[in-house]
């Protein structure tokens, strides 16, 4: 594994501390790199929240989560001493209050320091939360603030939630975050793509046949249902994950890895999708909602259950999407997320084209064209699937095999994951793995006509069992162009 290079010190206050995002991803990330030796002993967490509750108290409610997967002497002793460095303080995030001024005070008293906010909060308060920031003189020079995603519910909200957090940090210091982007194969895309002359000249709709980008989970809405059902597969999943992905995918060479090259690029493809009409989305799109079934060997509820009402938002969407530039011409790019699907899965294949001239016999088996499979999840890897010759004497025999590169055999597992990852990425400044506000809003545009077509009635809801992989209309979406998904 590479080197883990300790950060400067820093302050990070996080907003939302008593919900599930921060006890399970943002205190158990920061507890790991604090055991790695990353985060010096001088840095601050100050756990911010609206419940009265004492450091004590707190650091109870932090451990379930922080020592889930080890409870051993030695991580307890770990986490004795991490905990040393964590304040609790009862604050209103959208207002007022003595909260605030004990906040204030906590903080300047190293009003040099880096300072880090993460709003681990509803969206719709970020920009109260950045004026109460502002008005108690906190947003200092050395400032940054991190944004969890979904940035608004739809293009208007999203520029307004931009325009009121930029109205107290600067562009350079808003770190909008999306864990995908986080994660290692993610962040390889780019590596995979442009230090590899193997890849980059076929890498174009002269020799990939179509692309695939799936995100199943195996789990239903569950105790997000509240807000799933005011969300969706499509402002959840795709608005955000799906078109980082695509992006990655998609883009032109940067000029650099710097931070606005690489994200300028990704700009341009967001640029370039093709905007839906309702005529168009209604034989490109697939909508889904799960009912009862079977999931992991056990019996699952239908989603309207779970909400407690019958509902019409989807918990699955399969898109048939195109990119309208030189490069990606008349190459469709599906796209597909869902919940209570078969398996839990994140994966992108690359489908080439087939070979222009069939030289073997047909007696000797079947020709298949390449396929690159990026594995995000669950077990990381690059797999490029190629032709071979079965070895032995008769005659030419094919076999379709993989080159496998797996990261779990060829690296250190252990290493930091996608939250651990982006944190000390927002400590050193490294905006590359996040997103710029006119990305954002470019992904909104977008989305908000598939909506618009859906609200026209373009897209009927279709159900399918929990533990399945999505309606069967959405096999027959890529049915029509003569292709199938790639499900083994």
């Amino acid at each position: 594994m590479a080197e883990l290079v300790p950060v400067e010190p820093f302050d990070i206050v996080v907003f939302g501390a008593t919900g599930d995002l921060a006890r399970r991803k943002l205190l158990p990330a920061l507890f790991h790199r604090w055991c790695d030796g990353q985060i010096p002993g001088s840095s601050r967490i100050i756990a911010v929240a609206r419940d009265a509750l004492s450091d004590e108290a707190f650091s109870k409610l932090a451990a379930e989560f922080a020592l889930a997967d080890s409870a051993s002497a030695a991580r307890k002793a770990r986490w004795t001493e991490f905990i040393q460095h964590v304040q609790y303080i009862g604050v209103e995030a959208d207002g007022a209050g003595p909260g605030w001024d004990a906040l204030k005070l906590q903080l300047d008293e190293c009003p040099d320091k880096l300072r880090i906010f993460y709003l681990a909060l509803p969206p719709s308060i970020y920009g109260k939360t950045c004026e109460s920031i502002g008005k108690h003189g906190l947003n200092t020079a050395r400032a940054r603030v991190i944004l969890e995603k979904p940035i608004g519910h739809d293009f208007h909200s999203a520029r307004l939630i931009n325009a009121a957090v930029g109205e107290i940090f600067p562009e350079d210091a808003i770190f909008r975050i999306d864990h995908y982007l986080g994660k290692e194969t993610v962040q390889n895309l780019l590596i995979l793509r442009f230090a590899n002359m193997l890849l980059e000249p076929v890498w174009n709709a002269i020799a990939i046949d179509h692309v695939q980008i799936t995100v199943a989970e195996s789990l239903g809405a569950g105790s997000r249902a509240g807000y799933y059902d005011r969300a969706g597969a499509l402002r959840d999943m795709v608005q955000n994950h799906i078109l980082q992905l695509l992006c990655l995918v998609a883009m032109e060479p940067p000029a650099s890895l710097e931070a606005d090259e690489v994200r300028a690029e990704k700009l341009k493809v967001l640029r370039a999708l093709r905007i839906m009409t309702a005529e168009q989305a209604g034989s490109a799109i697939v909508r889904g909602q799960y009912e009862a079934g079977v999931s992991g060997g056990k019996e699952a509820p239908a989603y309207a259950d779970e909400v407690g009402a019958d509902t019409d938002t989807e918990t699955f969407v399969a898109i048939r999407a195109e990119i309208e530039n030189w490069r990606w011409a008349g190459v469709p790019f599906y796209l597909r997320t869902g919940k209570r699907m078969r398996r839990r899965r994140s994966e992108i294949i690359i489908q080439f084209k087939p070979v222009p001239h069939d030289i073997i016999n047909a007696d000797s088996g079947i020709m298949q064209p390449n396929r690159l499979i990026i594995r995000l999840q669950p077990d990381e890897g690059v797999k490029l699937m190629m032709m071979t010759k079965d070895p032995g004497p008769g005659g030419v025999r094919l076999r379709y095999v993989p080159l496998n590169l797996s990261y779990a055999e060829t690296f250190d597992k252990n290493y930091p994951d996608a939250y651990e990852r982006l944190l000390m990425a927002v400590v050193r400044g490294n905006l590359g793995l996040f997103m710029r506000r006119d990305e954002v809003e470019a992904a909104w545009r977008w989305t908000d006509a598939v909506v618009q077509a859906w609200r026209d009635g373009a897209c009927p809801l279709h159900f399918y069992a929990a533990g399945t992989d999505g309606p069967e209309r959405a096999t027959t979406l890529l049915g029509r162009d003569e292709r199938e998904w790639f499900d083994a």
